[in-house]
């Protein structure tokens, strides 16, 4: 791997949640986690809704504050740095957001939306600011002629480009698309895919890629990151997690890919029951409740990493 610009070292997130009768509970949603991007990589990001993803590319980011753990951005611990230090960090750290019609502000042309982030941290003088903004918007796919109009005037995915147009205003080095083509139809799913990975070629960016989608993640991503309930359980460069999954959640995702295929017969795994609460989170494997291959420790010790070679990592009794 190449030399990180990210390291995320043990970290945890809880927050507090009232359950009723004035009580609160503690919801765990990062759980320990590790994990490094290198300077130009693309780590994929998966897992079930709710499972802490999107918690931990705002942690990633410095938009939460960890209970306990450390954020490593370059040499900088974004953690423990004060408010001026993070501002200033800011511009080299970007989010593109799952939701295009939620993320963009409706009463603010494109204009303003694009060169927003050269105004805050003065990258740019206001002659040169129209100019920067109408060359991201072509380097999306847009017309400069778009700069003048509101967001409602278009459609998903043109909107979609806009995010990425603002994220990409102030020259950052390390970006966290949150589901970003989830939102979207099929087709321009893979027009937003495939503009992400020209841009992160030809800018030579860094990625925390959250999706939900596994076909997705297997295009873009270098290695893969399988997140359950607060934990990353399996990790692995994105071919071998495909052709080598290890944790039983893992197969159980892949399984459940669709084949274009209809002649093709596919095995599906059949997983019982919900993702367990994250105010209660099981004893042992967390995994064990609704896992085919438990068996006697899963439900009474919590396993170990495994490291199985080649960058691949696992968290699982069938493995240790």
């Amino acid at each position: 791997m190449t030399e990180p610009i990210l390291q995320i070292e043990n970290l945890h997130k809880t927050f507090s949640v009232k359950t009723g009768f004035g009580k609160t509970a503690h919801a765990v949603a990062v759980d320990g986690v590790d994990l490094t991007v290198g300077k130009g990589e693309v780590v994929g990001l998966v897992g079930e809704s709710g499972c802490g993803k999107s918690t931990l590319g705002r942690l990633a980011l410095g938009l939460l504050s960890p209970t306990s753990g450390r954020v490593l951005f370059g040499s900088q611990d974004i953690t423990s740095i004060g408010k001026k230090a993070l501002r200033s960090l800011r511009k080299d750290m970007q989010i593109i957001f799952q939701d295009p019609f939620a993320s963009l502000n409706p009463r603010m042309r494109v204009r303003d939306i694009v060169t927003e982030p050269l105004v805050i941290h003065k990258l740019a003088g206001q002659r040169d600011q129209e100019q920067h903004a109408a060359s991201l918007l072509e380097k999306v796919g847009l017309n400069a002629d778009a700069l003048a109009r509101y967001p409602h005037e278009f459609s998903g995915g043109q909107r979609q480009r806009i995010g990425i147009a603002r994220a990409l205003a102030s020259r950052p080095s390390f970006i966290v698309a949150d589901e970003p083509v989830s939102a979207l139809d099929v087709s321009v799913q893979a027009q937003i895919i495939n503009l992400l990975g020209d841009l992160q070629q030809e800018m030579g960016l860094s990625f925390l890629f959250i999706a939900h989608d596994l076909n997705v993640v297997r295009y873009f991503s270098d290695r893969v990151a399988v997140m359950y309930l607060g934990r990353i359980v399996e990790l692995a460069p994105a071919d071998e997690i495909y052709s080598r999954p290890s944790h039983p959640y893992t197969e159980a995702l892949l399984a459940d890919i669709p084949v274009a295929d209809p002649t093709m017969k596919k095995k599906h795994i059949l997983l019982k029951g919900d993702i367990p609460s994250p105010t209660q989170i099981p004893q042992g494997c967390r995994f064990h409740t609704r896992c085919i291959h438990r068996f006697e420790p899963c439900d009474k010790v919590a396993p170990k990493i495994t490291d199985l070679g080649n960058g691949h990592f696992v968290e699982c009794h069938l493995r240790g």
